[in-house]
C-alpha cells in the first residue's frame, strides 16, 4: 500500500473520533444548548458557530480521503470502486452541511424561534447534504457486506449489515423530544463503520503487510530461478 493510501485511510480511522469531540465539546458548553433535543446542526449557528463548520468540513473531507484510500485498499474492480465513491459521497454531504448553514429554530441560539423555523435556501441545501450522507452511507454499508461476503468473511459481513440497519433503527425510532441525541449515535455508528473497515485495511495492508508480501517475492525468486535451470 503506497503512503498516499495510508495517510488517506488513516485520516478515515480519525473522522469518528474528531466527530464526536467537536460535537461533545460544543454541546455541553454552549449556553442555552440542549444536546438531547437541539439538533447538531443549530451548533453551527451564533457566535461559536465557526467550530462546528470546521468539524462538518473536516470530518467531510477526512471521509473524501478515506473513500479514495478504500477504494484502492479494497482491490481492483467495480464494487471496490462503487464502496469508495459512496464513502466519498458522504463526505461531500458532510461539506455541504457544514457550508450551507441550518436554519435557526427551537431556541437556539437565543433569540431564536421556539418552534420549527421558516426554511431557507441554504437550509434546504442542508438538508440536501445530510440526506446524501444517510442515503449514500446506506448504499456503502450493504455494498461492504457484499465485498466481505465475497471474501467468505461473514462476521465482517453481518457486522456491515448489522451496523446499517442500527443506524436507521436508532435514528428513525424513538421519542421526537430525543431525536436530536439519537441523530448523534447514528451518525456515530455511520462514521464508525467507515473508521473500522479503514482501520482493518490499515492493518491488513500496512508495512507488515507489505514486507511480508516482499519478503514471499524474496523467497520464490530463487527458488524459481533453480528450477529453471
Amino acid at each position: 500500500m503506497s503512503t498516499s493510501s495510508r495517510f488517506l485511510l488513516t485520516g478515515a480511522v480519525a473522522a469518528t473520533p474528531l466527530f464526536l469531540v467537536f460535537w461533545a465539546v460544543q454541546a455541553f458548553s454552549r449556553d442555552g444548548f440542549r444536546p438531547t433535543y437541539h439538533p447538531m446542526s443549530l451548533l453551527s449557528l451564533g457566535d461559536w458557530g465557526w467550530v462546528q463548520v470546521i468539524a462538518f468540513v473536516l470530518v467531510g473531507l477526512l471521509l473524501i480521503g478515506g473513500g479514495i484510500g478504500l477504494s484502492r485498499a479494497l482491490g481492483e474492480g467495480r464494487l471496490s470502486r462503487w464502496i469508495g465513491s459512496l464513502v466519498v459521497l458522504m463526505g461531500v454531504g458532510l461539506v455541504v452541511s457544514g457550508v450551507f448553514a441550518t436554519d435557526a429554530g427551537a431556541g437556539f441560539p437565543e433569540g431564536a424561534p421556539a418552534g420549527a423555523p421558516e426554511m431557507s435556501w441554504h437550509g434546504a441545501v442542508h438538508e440536501v447534504g445530510f440526506l446524501l450522507t444517510q442515503i449514500a452511507f446506506i448504499a456503502a454499508g450493504i455494498l461492504l457486506a457484499v465485498s466481505f461476503a465475497r471474501d467468505r468473511r461473514r462476521g465482517w459481513a453481518a457486522g456491515c449489515i448489522i451496523a446499517v440497519m442500527l443506524a436507521v433503527l436508532v435514528a428513525g425510532l424513538g421519542d421526537p423530544e430525543n431525536l436530536a441525541i439519537r441523530l448523534v449515535l447514528s451518525s456515530s455508528i455511520e462514521l464508525g463503520l467507515v473508521s473500522v473497515v479503514a482501520a482493518n485495511a490499515l492493518r491488513e495492508r500496512g508495512p507488515a503487510s507489505d514486507r511480508a508480501s516482499a519478503a514471499r517475492l524474496d523467497y520464490a525468486e530463487p527458488h524459481g530461478s533453480t528450477s529453471r535451470t
